[in-house]
């Protein structure tokens, strides 16, 4: 009876391709290139994979490297498989995605990337994808993401001598390097074809006067400074020292944390720097970089088992590749 069924598939899906984009080139745009279980993958769908995965037409693909092309075909071939052989298993557990699950990711997703609805509509349609299409692919993601935590993520456990071992092994990831956190007060040169007006170098040396004598970094910086981070107090956050002019860097590393520098003066202006933090190079303690081990021990056991579980799928279904 399966065959049967699976042979009516073939007959009704080929009486109708292979299809021909024109007469004139007899290139075949679509046929069967695939079958797992009762279902058939197609060639339009296949190059629909490559085409949303690499955001390139599979012919300019091709034309650039046929080899490699037809290596990564193969393998865009197997992920369809593999979640054909997926969705057969969600369908078999009664796993579904209600409309309030697909509505709250993609809030999630419009949130995260502060997106209007309608922004998020014109991006995909820009990339030449439906709303409706991309709907169904978040329901298929969910669904899936339910099965692998059924069937894969319920059975996985991370031992602390694992964690324990891999702090051992990988010492270099959690060496910390030096960092320094800096304010910076900037006054700019309206002209920055003229010298620094005498009036601006008053200004600065009136704010470092101020500093010095007790008043506060940050409420100056929010009063007078010209800069981006004013809001912030003048703070720009942490920095490589190496990323820094070589003469900041060089008075910088003098300073202590609290201590105020300048000014500097640019073309472009002056330049109050007051450092309020220094970080020296060192290695991170276990207990600070734990979560992360874990979670790249988790990632990396959960990659193992459902490679594994997949296989054990694909093992029992029918596949029949048809290139």
């Amino acid at each position: 009876m399966r065959w049967f069924k699976l042979f009516l598939i073939i007959v009704l899906i080929n009486a109708m391709w292979p299809v021909f984009c024109t007469p004139a080139s007899a290139e075949i745009c679509n046929r069967v290139v695939a079958i797992v279980n009762n279902e058939v993958i197609t060639l339009y769908e296949l190059n629909g994979k490559i085409r949303e995965l690499s955001g390139v037409e599979p012919s300019v693909l091709e034309a650039q490297n046929k080899e490699g092309y037809i290596d990564a075909r193969r393998k865009v071939l197997d992920l369809l498989i593999d979640e054909k052989i997926a969705s057969d298993k969600v369908r078999e557990l009664g796993i579904e995605a209600t409309q309030g699950d697909l509505d709250a990711a993609i809030e999630r997703i419009k949130e995260r990337n502060q997106w209007t609805h309608e922004d998020l509509v014109a991006g995909l349609a820009a990339q030449g994808i439906t709303y409706e299409h991309y709907m169904e692919n978040i329901r298929k993601e969910i669904e899936h993401m339910r099965l692998i935590d059924f069937e894969v993520k319920s059975k996985i456990i991370v031992r602390e001598e694992e964690v324990k071992q891999y702090y051992d092994d990988h010492g270099d990831e959690f060496k910390s390097h030096e960092k320094v956190r800096l304010a910076i007060i900037m006054l700019f040169n309206e002209n920055p074809n003229e010298p620094v007006p005498p009036s601006l170098s008053m200004k600065a040396d009136e704010i470092i006067s101020r500093v010095k004598a007790g008043e506060d970094f940050a409420e100056l910086a929010r009063t007078y400074s010209q800069g981006p981070s004013a809001n912030e107090g003048g703070d720009l956050g942490f920095f490589n020292p190496a990323q820094l002019d070589t003469k900041l860097r060089e008075t910088i590393e003098t300073m202590a944390p609290g201590e105020v520098g300048g000014p500097f003066v640019s073309p472009n202006g002056i330049q109050i720097i007051k450092v309020l933090e220094k970080q020296e190079t060192g290695v991170k303690t276990i207990e600070e970089v734990r979560d992360a081990i874990y979670d790249t021990l988790y990632k990396e056991e959960v990659s193992k088992k459902f490679s594994s579980w997949i296989k054990g799928l694909r093992e029992q279904a029918y596949i029949k590749i048809i290139f």
